[in-house]
Parts: structure tokens; C-alpha cells; sequence
């Protein structure tokens, strides 16, 4: 397998292997750092599940082609974002890089063992679990709305993973972030345009998104 032997060939990384117990998150030990390009597949759909990914720098997106040849992007992994933990056996979504990005991986036997006899890294993994099934059900909610409901939110939720929470620096497409919210890209940029028209938004760039009415913008999301 593409990734297996990719892993065994990486050295583990030397800022987490010589952090100190209780330094560092469970989903951190025993990593190997690897680099995806820009659009690169980190892992395939039906793939074996075999590891566990930190988001380090850039972002990934997880995604399906459905049988139209339509895809829809499950979510979006920006840096801190742990992502690739599976119900089963098997990755329910492909995964790829949306830019140049780093992932920390990390086997899934590894830390389910650890899970098995350190209450701390069972609850770390249990919350990972958590986060992401919180993650499908507001997705899942937001699809049932309007357009501009489903892009004040998207907003909203990007805005509060930024480090900047008044300005937005994208690393996703207007194509990404139709495919995310059940939308066309058409739609999605004039909905922006829209925003951006009754002074919620500034939209210096097409990648930056300044936000002007962050209270309009919450009424906005239904």
C-alpha cells in the first residue's frame, strides 16, 4: 500500500518525538510528518483505515463522487484538525490536499492500543470521534437550507476556526465550497456578491473575506 510505505520510509518527526510526556496530544505520538502538493490524494475511498492524520499546515478536504459524477466534499481539515478515524475498517470519503499542505500521520492500532491503557488518550480519541460526528450533523442540517443560509454559516464556521475571527483567508475554491454545501459554483458567488451588497462581508480578494456584520451574518444562517 501507497501509504504504508510511504510511512515506513519517513523518519518520526524530531519536534514530537522529543516532546516530553503530557506535552503533547495522543493523536501526536509516534508520527511521521508527510508533505502533500497541491490536489494530491492522502487516501483513497474503500482504502483501508489504517491511520490517523493531524493537519499541521494547509488544509484537506474529504469527498465523494457520487454516481451523476457530481462530488460532494464532506468537510474541510484546516491546521489542528484531526481527520481519517473511521467506524469501520475503511475510509468512508477520499481525502486530498487543498493546497501544499503537512499532515502528521499516525497509525490507528498505535493509538487504539495506547487508548486501551491510558484513559486520556481513550478520551482524546472519544472526543476526535465526537467532533466529527457533530461536524456530519450540522453539515447534514445545513444542506436543507437556503443559499445564503448555507453560506452565512459556512462563514460563521470558518470564522470561528480562524485565528483572525474578522477575516477569513480561504485556502478552498468557490468550486470547493459549492461542492461542500450542495450548491453551484454560480450560486455560491453571487450569494458572496450578495453579502459582500448589504455589507455583511468585504471581499478584498477571492480568497479573503472580511467580516463587516457578524450579527447580520447570524441571522442570516437560519
Amino acid at each position: 500500500m501507497l501509504m504504508q510505505s510511504a510511512v515506513n520510509a519517513r523518519q518520526f518527526h524530531p519536534a514530537v518525538a522529543a516532546a516530553a510526556p503530557g506535552e503533547r496530544e495522543a493523536v501526536d505520538m509516534m508520527g511521521v510528518v508527510m508533505t502533500f502538493k497541491r490536489n494530491a490524494e492522502i487516501y483513497g475511498e474503500n482504502e483501508a483505515a489504517d491511520y490517523l492524520y493531524k493537519v499541521i499546515s494547509g488544509a484537506v478536504r474529504t469527498y465523494k463522487v457520487l454516481a451523476d459524477g457530481r462530488r460532494q466534499i464532506g468537510s474541510f481539515y484546516l491546521p489542528g484538525d484531526v481527520f481519517g478515524l473511521e467506524v469501520g475498517s475503511e475510509h468512508a470519503f477520499s481525502a486530498e490536499a487543498v493546497t501544499d499542505t503537512r499532515v502528521l500521520v499516525t497509525k490507528r492500532s498505535v493509538l487504539v492500543s495506547r487508548a486501551e491503557r491510558d484513559a486520556s488518550a481513550a478520551r482524546q480519541l472519544w472526543e476526535v470521534a465526537a467532533r466529527e460526528l457533530r461536524r456530519a450533523q450540522e453539515h447534514a442540517l445545513a444542506l436543507i437550507k437556503t443559499a445564503e443560509e448555507r453560506v452565512a454559516g459556512f462563514l460563521m464556521d470558518m470564522a470561528k476556526r480562524s485565528s483572525q475571527p474578522d477575516r477569513i483567508d480561504l485556502p478552498m475554491s468557490r468550486q470547493d465550497i459549492a461542492d461542500y454545501l450542495g450548491l453551484t459554483i454560480e450560486t455560491v458567488s453571487r450569494t458572496f456578491t450578495h453579502l459582500e451588497a448589504i455589507a455583511a462581508i468585504d471581499l478584498p480578494s477571492s480568497r479573503r473575506v472580511v467580516l463587516r456584520n457578524r450579527a447580520a451574518l447570524s441571522r442570516l444562517t437560519g
